[in-house]
C-alpha cells in the first residue's frame, strides 16, 4: 500500500473514531420529573387505545 493510501486510511479511521467519541460525550440522559413521567405514560395509554380501536 502506498503512503497516500495509508494516510487516507488513518484519516478515515480518525474521523470515525472521533465521531463516535463525540456522540458518546454529547449523549445525555433525560432527567424527567414525576409529572412529566405521568404525562408520558398517559399519552402512551391514549395512543394504545387509539391503535386498538383502529384494528
Amino acid at each position: 500500500m502506498s503512503i497516500t493510501g495509508v494516510i487516507i486510511l488513518l484519516l478515515c479511521l480518525g474521523m470515525i473514531i472521533g465521531g463516535i467519541l463525540l456522540l458518546k460525550k454529547s449523549a445525555k440522559k433525560f432527567n424527567l420529573t414525576e409529572q412529566q413521567l405521568k404525562d408520558i405514560k398517559a399519552r402512551n395509554q391514549e395512543l394504545e387505545k387509539e391503535e386498538q380501536q383502529e384494528k
